[in-house]
């Protein structure tokens, strides 16, 4: 559907000229995917197909607390068949979020359960060699799986996330995973997104945070419902410790390129830490979202562009052939 856009103040950071993009479809481009994971549990996904496309596919993985609405924007652009360089792109729900179904044990929202349902999916889709586009939580498990399973990775997006995890960013995410009141109305489902959100997207104009809300927020008979297991504050107490380091997992990824994402506001990845990145990965492309922070929404024209671009410069790697 077409959405208000965030004014395009990123451009000079990120050093390109935004082109034009076609307009985000107002109808359903997608393909629903329910399949079963190794324990019995309904996961749901997405496929943008983009019939015929040679080009290596994408698979979008999102935050924490987040689902697959949040790259509705990006997959459009990425498969829209009426440009020459579309490709397929998926998207998955982590289980207990989105569409995909609640775990009864909390204790297995752990990033080893969701990766591998991120494999299994991959396997059943044939993804191999693809395109991550993982934001937050969705790029750790793309350093982890770099290390683990490097054969099912060709290009890697990493949004708003790094190898260091400032902690003070995360005991803010945490302090209101779910904590936050269910709104009665959309309406007070965007004042309270707007509230939660706005001193990190100073570029967010006004008339898009209720379509912002839409995403975090499931829809139930045109009301707002919970985008995911509220028992997710529960892993809280990985707190308790210090942060891990993920510095040989992010060195896993020096055999592909990278795109790294950082919004200019960002308190998960700081700036020392996106420096470090681009002079350890030999072909890492760093990029500035001015007016946004973690995560950037992958919806200004600027950052879309980008990522097309990147994604159509890493193809020069691809030797593979997906049959969607």
């Amino acid at each position: 559907m077409n959405q208000p856009s965030l004014r395009p103040r990123s451009t000079h950071e990120i050093g390109l000229q935004a082109t034009a993009l076609p307009p985000i479809p107002d109808k359903q481009n997608w393909r629903d995917i329910y399949f079963t994971a190794r324990d019995g549990l309904r996961l749901y996904g997405r496929h943008y197909p983009a019939p015929g496309s040679r080009l290596r596919p994408v698979l979008c993985l999102a935050g924490l607390t987040r689902n697959s609405r949040d790259f509705h924007d990006l997959a459009s652009v990425l498969s829209n068949p009426k440009v020459a360089n579309a490709r397929h792109v998926y998207t998955l729900d982590y289980r207990g979020r989105g569409n995909s179904a609640y775990d009864p044990d909390w204790r297995n929202y752990q990033v080893i359960n969701e990766l591998l349902d991120v494999l299994d999916f991959m396997a059943m889709r044939e993804l191999a060699d693809a395109a991550i586009v993982g934001t937050s939580r969705g790029g750790i498990l793309a350093m982890v799986m770099a290390a683990v399973r490097p054969g099912n990775i060709g290009a890697v997006v990493l949004n708003d996330i790094g190898p260091v995890i400032e902690r003070e960013g995360l005991l803010r995410i945490i302090s209101y995973v779910g904590r936050v009141p269910l709104p009665a109305t959309w309406r007070e489902a965007a004042e309270l997104v707007r509230s939660l959100s706005h001193r990190q997207f100073p570029a967010v104009p006004d008339q898009m945070w209720e379509s912002i809300a839409r995403q975090w927020y499931g829809d139930e008979d045109g009301r707002p419902v919970h985008g995911y297991d509220q028992a997710l504050n529960k892993t809280a107490t990985i707190l308790d410790g210090p942060l891990p380091e993920l510095w040989p997992q992010f060195k896993a990824l020096a055999r592909v390129p990278v795109m790294a994402l950082r919004g200019e506001t960002s308190d998960i990845l700081s700036t020392e830490t996106a420096a470090r990145m681009q002079r350890e990965h030999p072909d890492l492309t760093l990029l500035t979202v001015s007016g946004q922070g973690h995560a950037p929404l992958l919806r200004d024209q600027p950052s879309l562009v980008a990522i097309r671009d990147f994604l159509a410069r890493a193809d020069a790697t691809w030797t593979g052939h997906h049959v969607a």
